[in-house]
């Protein structure tokens, strides 16, 4: 005889098949029976087969007092997204490619500036401004980044960087409406506006990419190379083509418009991939459990109690929350489908927190953010002011096209070869980056004495662009690449961020010294361009 309970008829139905619930894996696994409870609700009841459940090994350990709630998972585990045909690869790429496209458009078409704006430091006032607003975007990103989504800073900073390519483009190269004094204030407000948004834009993308695998993080910086080369390029073939200078001009900048807009619609459309989105909703479910939230807002929980009652009722629900669990036969183990999503109140964090998080990521960091402040800070010494002003009798204002695009070429496979897997320590990366500073000498010997330098042949700068460019791409990406695999997944975005705050100090840094330079330098005749017999190389 079975003992039947009235007050339960989901308890009615199993023990109507003539089964014990009990003992899980006694009978093969029967079709799920709908059953109605007080309220009207239908409840799905099963049995299984081969199927071991936590109640066996329970039964060998001791366990606690009934009704404890022991653990709690998802009822099913969301398999990991493949990037097939590299195309989330080759997204990111193009992200570097699009922040820091507009700056390299405005000081790479050098040969214009110069005829332009004849007898001005014009490619390194473009190049402070651009570090100075810089320096400032990356900071307020810095600390806008638990309050502002993270797409919405990538959005507004790729509009920054078009509005300001399209204006000077169309009414100063094209339509030529401002005085020289005018187009010159034009042209820096232009550059300090792309600073900001570009800015902006690749601090966010470091802390996008921190939350994807290490190889798009490598990918980005490969953008950011990809971008000089493409631009270089860019350059000589528009001037090799036609001769016209305003026309050739204008051609190039709107091949740069062009790029820049294609890059903003392929990232609007990665954004909503499931690859992207499963690596950032993981970063941020697990910021969410440190904060508290450990719900993932799936809407289900698999609950499993270690002693259930002895006529297998489920222990410690009411009557109204029957109706939303379903009991897997005698195991203890109910699945509730009506858990609500966590209601979180959007709060900005507090000064004191902002700081204290920052400080913990740093102290893990900081050999990786020393590290890429250096690099960057001895090649902006260089790069692109002195290498701009480098001149020649033969080769005229093609030098300093010619020796730009061989650092973005090198520049470029540095970044390549910084994908390959090597685990740097920090404090090995800090030394090689530190040794870099022998490429200053370096290029002053390029350039002093002012009546015969030391290497008076056009071959020399162009070497030595050359391996500055590989050292810089390589010790420019390693620390932004391993620095987010130091930290937490939670910490990897502001891990990201805090990377591009060092890095831009390092420009910034860079810049200023070399803007300095040139103007202590300025009163000689090296610097002076317009002179023939004062270039860099005149004893070639």
């Amino acid at each position: 005889m079975h003992r039947e309970t009235p007050s339960c008829p989901e308890r009615v139905d199993w023990d109507q098949r003539g089964t014990r619930m009990g003992s899980v894996g006694a009978e093969g696994r029967k079709e799920a029976t709908p059953a109605l409870t007080p309220e009207g609700n239908v409840v799905m009841s099963f049995s299984f087969e081969s199927y071991q459940l936590e109640e066996e090994d329970s039964q060998t350990k001791d366990v606690p007092d009934k009704g404890v709630l022991t653990f709690t998972e998802p009822a099913f585990e969301v398999p990991e997204p493949q990037d097939h045909y590299h195309g989330i690869y080759f997204a990111m790429l193009l992200a570097g490619v699009g922040f820091l496209l507009p700056y390299n458009s405005f000081i790479t078409d050098v040969d214009y500036l110069h005829h332009k704006f004849k007898g001005t430091s014009i490619v390194f006032d473009m190049s402070l401004t651009y570090i100075l607003v810089a320096l400032v975007a990356v900071i307020l990103n810095n600390a806008l980044v638990e309050m502002l989504s993270l797409h919405t800073r990538i959005t507004v900073g790729y509009l920054f960087a078009l509005g300001p390519l399209l204006f000077v483009s169309i009414c100063d190269v094209w339509l030529e409406q401002f005085t020289k004094k005018q187009a010159y204030a034009i042209n820096l407000v232009a550059v300090g506006v792309v600073a900001f948004g570009c800015t902006v834009q690749q601090s966010s993308f470091y802390g996008y990419t921190g939350m994807l695998p290490k190889r798009y993080t490598q990918g980005v910086m490969t953008g950011e190379s990809t971008a000089g080369v493409i631009i270089s390029l860019s350059r000589i073939f528009t001037k090799l083509l036609i001769s016209d200078e305003k026309k050739n001009t204008i051609i190039f900048f709107f091949i740069s418009i062009s790029i820049e807009l294609m890059c903003f619609i392929l990232h609007l459309l990665v954004r909503r991939t499931r690859f992207v989105h499963y690596f950032t909703s993981r970063a941020k479910r697990g910021l969410a459990e440190v904060k508290g939230h450990t719900d993932p807002g799936t809407g289900y929980r698999v609950h499993h109690d270690v002693i259930t009652e002895e006529d297998n009722g489920l222990i410690g629900v009411s009557p109204t929350e029957a109706g939303t669990e379903a009991e897997f036969a005698g195991s203890g183990t109910y699945v509730r489908f009506d858990v609500p999503k966590p209601k979180i109140k959007r709060s900005w964090p507090s000064i004191r927190d902002m700081i204290l998080h920052r400080y913990i990521v740093s102290r893990v960091i900081w050999t990786y953010m020393l590290s890429i402040a250096v690099t960057y800070f001895i090649t902006l010494c260089l790069f692109p002011g002195l290498e701009s002003e480098i001149r020649n009798h033969t080769l005229g204002e093609w030098l300093p096209i010619l020796i730009m695009a061989i650092f973005n070429m090198s520049d470029f496979v540095g970044k390549i070869l910084a994908a390959l897997p090597y685990d740097w320590n920090g404090s090995r990366l800090l030394l090689f980056s530190c040794i870099r500073v022998i490429f200053i000498p370096l290029f002053v010997m390029c350039v002093y004495p002012t009546s015969k330098p030391a290497f008076t042949h056009p071959a020399w700068p162009c070497v030595f662009s050359l391996l500055m460019g590989i050292s810089n791409g390589y010790f420019g990406s390693v620390p932004m690449i391993q620095a987010a695999g130091k930290v937490i997944p939670e910490q990897r975005e502001l891990a990201g961020n805090t990377m591009t705050v060092s890095y831009m100090t390092g420009l910034m840094l860079g810049s200023a010294v070399a803007y300095f330079a040139y103007n202590l330098t300025s009163h000689s005749s090296c610097f002076n361009s317009d002179s023939a017999n004062n270039s860099f190389t005149s004893g070639y």
